[in-house]
């Protein structure tokens, strides 16, 4: 059952930003600000993640061909977030909204002292009435630095700040179980998390001016899901999508959140991609840490260590046969880990606080 939207975070992509021929379309931005300015009012805590700078960018600026394509993407994202961001903030300020620009890369998610000053930033903005406008920082963000698109950078954000809901907008009703524009094709309006092979209704495609597609939002939202964030994918460019959204009659897809985890493990849940070292263990360790009493990842469990990590780093856990089991939090560096393989009577290398086994939690 739908719950009421509290603490939510708006994702808009660049296709309902932009027209079919590229260029910024001011009414559907106009209208999306309005409905979230209302929402806002009515109590409702909002973050907006929104792409659109290498578009808007795009718009404003011509360059040559021969140019290469990273230091395109640069020179657009640069010039054309300028333009996003004071579009979004006259906008607003025509609903007596101020809103605030916060530019994130994925090393802002590595470390968990910066990931926690980045959400203490988030929440003084929203205890002062400010909507934080969330973009990634195509400027300098680059090839291993990228997110997969700002679905994951959404689904990350809701999960460090503790968000009940999340919205992605994009210029399709939801998931459907084929092409959207196929007439056979039926939209699933609840995914529940005993649902399996939902990729295999998502086709291949992209926008033009963005760089995710469907399954990139189907694994985003269902892994918010999962850490109890309810998760709706809906088409930007309905009328009132927004307000239909909050009062439960929009036609999307909603996926249904399972039990809330710790804020700890949120940050570790998507930490397959920022993983600094990794842990073989053997099946008397595999067992303990798959076991509903929760334990700690002891040395004397550890076959193998790889990586140069420090304290506070993201491992990646695997078992002996080489199967991914989860993530955790280093109580040590590498250094140290390397030298207690196999022993007893050693400090936890990972505390059961900051461990998140897939599929278990």
């Amino acid at each position: 059952m739908m719950k009421a939207l509290n603490f939510c975070i708006i994702k808009i992509g660049s296709n309902v930003l932009t027209n079919v021929d590229g260029n910024p379309d001011f009414d559907r931005m106009s209208h999306l600000v309005s409905e979230i300015a209302h929402l806002k009012k009515s109590g409702v805590k909002i973050i907006l993640v929104s792409s659109g700078a290498v578009a808007f960018g795009r718009k404003e600026i011509t360059l040559a061909e021969r140019i290469n394509p990273v230091t395109k993407k640069q020179i657009w994202s640069s010039t054309g977030q300028i333009e996003l961001i004071n579009t979004y903030k006259n906008l607003f300020a025509n609903h007596q909204t101020q809103v605030a620009q916060i530019l994130v890369t994925k090393e802002d998610f590595r470390d968990r002292k910066h990931f926690l000053n980045m959400k203490n930033c988030l929440l003084g903005l929203l205890e002062q009435g400010i909507l934080p406008i969330v973009n990634e920082n195509d400027t300098v963000a680059i090839t291993e630095l990228m997110f997969t698109d700002n679905d994951e950078l959404a689904s990350l954000t809701a999960a460090m700040v503790d968000a009940d809901s999340l919205v992605l907008l994009t210029n399709v009703n939801g998931i459907y179980t084929g092409h959207p524009d196929n007439e056979d094709s039926e939209l699933l309006q609840v995914i529940q998390h005993q649902d399996k092979n939902l990729g295999n209704y998502i086709t291949a495609s992209k926008s033009s001016f963005g760089r995710g597609g469907m399954l990139t939002k189907l694994n985003m939202a269902l892994k918010a899901a999962n850490l109890g964030i309810q998760v709706f994918i809906a088409n930007g460019k309905t009328e009132n999508i927004i307000s239909q959204i909050h009062s439960g009659t929009a036609t999307c897809t909603y996926f249904q959140p399972q039990k809330a985890k710790q804020s700890s493990k949120k940050w570790l849940a998507h930490g397959m991609n920022y993983y600094k070292g990794a842990v073989k263990i053997n099946k008397g360790a595999r067992l303990a840490l798959t076991q509903q009493k929760i334990s700690s990842l002891l040395p004397i469990g550890i076959i193998e260590i790889t990586g140069d990590f420090e304290k506070g780093d993201i491992l990646r856990i695997s078992d002996d046969t080489d199967s991914i089991i989860g993530l955790g939090r280093a109580e040590y560096s590498s250094k140290v880990a390397v030298e207690k393989v196999g022993l007893k009577n050693q400090k936890p290398l990972i505390h059961y606080n900051y461990l998140y086994i897939f599929g278990h939690e």
